[in-house]
């Protein structure tokens, strides 16, 4: 396999990875919690599973209206006061998600939280985009995306502790605490981050957005980033439903087994965000994907289970599902340009939530309870249709895949042409 240069981080990057990962804890955290509390919810607003469903995806579609509608304007401003501005509106809707008491409060607080929340990932990637090179992304991703293992290490066990002792309610007034510590340290430690600014050309957001959208590279990341989500979300949304109900794991081990999947996230991720920067990012992606397909068949399939069976099928999955986001997002991260990075980066985060929304109430049609107590069927479906999804994500990532090492040669000409004048 090729070995690709390694470029080391300065202490300031490693301060915005951190910085960067830390927020994402909170936004992953906050669209994860839906999970485990699902049982939870759903019992106590007797919500059915299509209506919870709807729950899930309000806050996928909200965030993907949002981001099309700051498309336009994302590479207008300094990415650093974009990222302020919707992290303190996902804070906002995060409490009142807290304050929700009925099934309509909790829908209407959750599209509040998604009008927020689903742009501050899209202006993340941005500034990643911005301040790292292609060959540092790989790593750059893994860590990034540690946000998600840690929120299963630390978050959703806390938060389901907190659950249990006090009332669900609890967890989202933890996770808005939290935003509010990290949102000072974005005021305080990141820097503002302009550099695009002085390469914009669109005089109007709207032909920004519409240049944006008519490139056909674009448009190969955006249908990549679609199909994608679409596998990622459809077992989400009824994890915690399937686990207790028909895996019979109980509230006070729901805890445990979040916590080990989150763990293995976090040893998995750098390794191969690591990797990724010295090995081609399309064949990491390749076999994490096959893997991740037959690990959710085998886990769909699952009745009655021992937890420790349930946590190393857990593991295995989350396996397959780390290794092919982390290359995936980098070689995506790799097609726009630097003047069209936000805007890409907003429509291809909006493509990312609303084809999410679409599989978490496609997920909610194909599941059925009888009532809140019984198992819930047709499971084993939602694994055979992600099946057929990942194989059309493998084919478009693969053409993500073109894009990236295209640009990866024009970068390493540059730096080759920047050496030789330096030399004379």
């Amino acid at each position: 396999m090729k070995q690709q240069e390694i470029i080391p981080l300065t202490p300031y990057q490693k301060l915005v990875i951190f910085i960067l990962a830390a927020s994402q804890f909170t936004v992953i955290l906050d669209f994860m919690i839906m999970s485990p509390l699902g049982d939870m919810l759903m019992k106590s607003l007797s919500i059915k599973p299509s209506g919870f469903g709807i729950a899930v995806s309000a806050y996928a579609f909200s965030a993907g209206l949002s981001g099309l509608l700051t498309a336009g304007f994302a590479d207008k401003f300094d990415r650093k006061k974009l990222l302020l501005f919707f992290y303190c509106g996902f804070i906002a809707g995060t409490i009142f998600c807290g304050l929700a008491h009925s099934y309509v409060a909790l829908v209407a607080a959750r599209i509040i939280t998604g009008l927020f929340g689903g742009v501050i990932g899209s202006v993340s990637m941005a500034i990643i985009s911005d301040l790292f090179a292609l060959q540092q992304r790989g790593r750059v991703m893994g860590f990034v995306q540690m946000g998600f293992g840690a929120s299963q290490v630390l978050g959703v066990p806390i938060g389901l502790y907190l659950a249990n002792a006090l009332n669900w309610e609890a967890t989202f007034f933890m996770v808005a605490t939290l935003a509010v510590i990290i949102a000072v340290l974005i005021l305080v430690k990141l820097k503002p981050v302009t550099t695009h600014l002085a390469v914009q050309q669109d005089k109007t957001a709207f032909t920004h957005l519409w240049h944006t959208i008519i490139k056909r590279d674009y448009r190969i990341g955006f249908t990549a980033t679609a199909l994608l989500s679409i596998g990622g979300f459809m077992m989400m949304p009824f994890g915690s439903v399937f686990a207790i109900n028909n895996l019979h794991v109980t509230y006070a081990q729901l805890p445990m087994l979040f916590m080990v999947s989150g763990i293995s996230s976090l040893i998995i991720m750098p390794l191969v965000g690591k990797l990724s920067d010295r090995i081609d990012k399309f064949k990491i992606f390749a076999v994490a994907s096959v893997w991740m397909m037959i690990m959710c068949v085998i886990y769909t399939n699952l009745s009655v289970t021992p937890l420790w069976l349930v946590i190393i099928f857990n593991v295995l999955m989350m396996m397959g599902i780390m290794s092919r986001m982390i290359p995936s997002s980098a070689m995506i991260s790799a097609v726009p340009e630097l003047r069209d990075r936000g805007s890409f980066m907003s429509v291809n985060s909006s493509l990312q939530q609303i084809a999410g929304g679409i599989a978490a109430a496609v997920a909610g049609m194909i599941v059925v309870q009888k009532d809140k107590f019984s198992p819930i069927e047709h499971y084993d479906t939602i694994g055979y249709v992600i099946i057929g999804i990942g194989f059309l994500g493998l084919f478009f990532v693969y053409r993500v895949s073109k894009i990236f090492n295209r640009k990866l040669k024009t970068t390493h000409v540059v730096q080759k042409a920047d050496v030789l004048v330096s030399e004379e």
